[in-house]
C-alpha cells in the first residue's frame, strides 16, 4: 500500500464510479482519507461517495462536481464487447472520445492538474509474440481500440491540464460476474467448457486491486506526469493452465484427455456460420476461440521501475475468493 501520510491531494472525482473498477477505486480512496466525488450514469456508487448521475457522452459535467478537484480518475466508457449482437462500431467514439474531450475542457476550466485516464491494451498492437511494452507501435486492432487511442492522444497532446497520465490495464479480474474468466468458471463449473489443450499461449491479467493501487501511484508520484503505463501481474498464463486451476478450485477432476485444437477450430468455423444466419454471434465462433487460443502478452516493467509498482495479488491465489463471490450472487 501506498504511504498516506505523504499525500498531498485530498479531493478526486472518479468517472464511472458504479463500475467494477471504479467503485473498488472509491472505495479504497475513501479508508485512505481522501474526499471523492462520484459520476456514473446510473448515479450510484459506494457508499460514503458524492456522487450525481452524468451521462458524460451528453451531459456537461457538473459544475460542483469538479471544482477543487486535485485529481480526476476517468474511467467512464464503452467497455470491449466480449459477446452478444455485433455493435455499430461507431457508438465507441462519442463515449470513449467525444466524452473524454468534454471533461478534459471541464478540467481545465476547474483548474484541474492531474488527470488519470483508464485506456487498455487494445490501444496498442496485440501482445502475440510478446512481452509487449509501452514502446511498442500503436496499432489497435479494432474499433474499440481506436477509439481508446484516440481518448489518449486528447488526454496526453491535448494541453487540456499539466498533468496527464494514462495506464493500460490488462484483462482485470476480481469479484465481478461480468466478463471472461466469469464465463469460464460458471461453464466449467456447470460441465460445459470442454478440457482444452495446452497451446503454450500467454495471456496478462491483473488483479482489481491492483489497478487500484497502481491508479494512487499515478495519481501521486511527479514522474508519471505524462506517461503511459501498462499494468498486468507480472504473469503469463495459459488457457490451459487456468482451466486446471478452475477445476481444483473447484474440486472438479481433470480430465485426462482434452479436445483436440483441429475440433475447435471445425466448431468455430460453424459458431461463425450460424451467426451469419442469425444476424448476431453465436456463443462459440471462431472469435471466441481466437480469445481461448491466442496470446495478449505484455510487461508492466515500466510501472514498477518508476512508480515502484508491485502486484500483490495473482490468480491462481485469487480463485478461491472469486468463486465464493460468484456463489453468493
Amino acid at each position: 500500500m501506498t504511504d498516506t501520510s505523504k499525500m498531498i491531494v485530498k479531493t478526486a472525482l472518479v468517472t464511472g464510479a458504479s463500475g467494477f473498477i471504479g467503485s473498488s477505486l472509491c472505495s479504497y480512496l475513501l479508508r485512505q482519507g481522501w474526499f471523492v466525488r462520484g459520476l456514473s450514469r446510473s448515479g450510484s456508487s459506494p457508499d460514503g461517495v458524492n456522487a450525481v448521475a452524468c451521462d458524460l457522452a451528453d451531459t456537461p459535467v457538473p459544475e460542483e462536481m469538479i471544482r477543487g478537484v486535485d485529481v480526476v480518475f476517468h474511467l467512464a466508457g464503452k467497455a470491449h464487447a466480449l459477446s452478444g449482437n455485433w455493435l455499430d462500431e461507431e457508438e465507441y467514439f462519442p463515449v470513449n472520445v467525444k466524452a473524454t474531450r468534454r471533461l478534459l475542457n471541464a478540467a481545465k476550466t476547474a483548474g484541474v492538474k492531474r488527470v488519470i485516464y483508464f485506456s487498455s491494451v487494445k490501444a496498442m498492437s496485440a501482445g502475440d509474440s510478446g512481452p509487449q511494452d509501452e514502446s511498442c507501435g500503436s496499432l489497435p486492432m479494432d474499433m474499440y481500440g481506436r477509439s481508446k487511442l484516440m481518448a489518449e492522444h486528447l488526454v496526453l497532446r491535448g494541453g487540456f491540464v499539466p498533468e496527464p497520465v494514462v495506464i493500460r490495464p490488462v484483462m482485470v479480474y476480481g469479484n465481478t460476474e461480468k466478463g471472461n474468466l466469469p464465463k469460464m468458471i460458471r461453464a466449467i463449473q456447470a460441465g460445459r467448457f470442454p478440457p482444452l489443450p495446452e497451446m503454450n499461449n500467454r495471456r496478462s491479467m491483473v488483479h482489481v486491486d491492483d489497478v487500484v493501487i497502481a491508479a494512487i501511484l499515478a495519481a501521486e508520484k511527479p514522474q508519471a506526469s505524462g506517461q503511459t503505463y501498462i499494468v498486468t501481474d507480472g504473469q503469463a498464463y495459459s488457457t490451459r493452465k487456468m482451466y486446471e486451476w478452475i477445476c481444483e478450485a473447484l474440486q472438479k477432476q481433470i480430465p485426462g484427455w482434452s479436445v483436440p485444437l483441429v475440433v475447435l477450430k471445425g466448431l468455430g468455423q460453424v459458431g461463425d456460420a450460424i451467426g451469419k444466419m442469425q444476424g448476431k454471434r453465436f456463443m462459440f465462433d471462431s472469435d471466441a476461440l481466437a480469445k481461448l487460443a491466442g496470446s495478449a502478452y505484455y510487461s508492466s516493467e515500466k510501472i514498477q521501475r518508476e512508480l515502484g509498482f508491485t502486484a500483490r495479488q495473482h490468480l491462481k491465489s485469487a480463485l478461491p475468493e472469486i468463486m465464493r463471490y460468484l456463489d453468493r450472487l
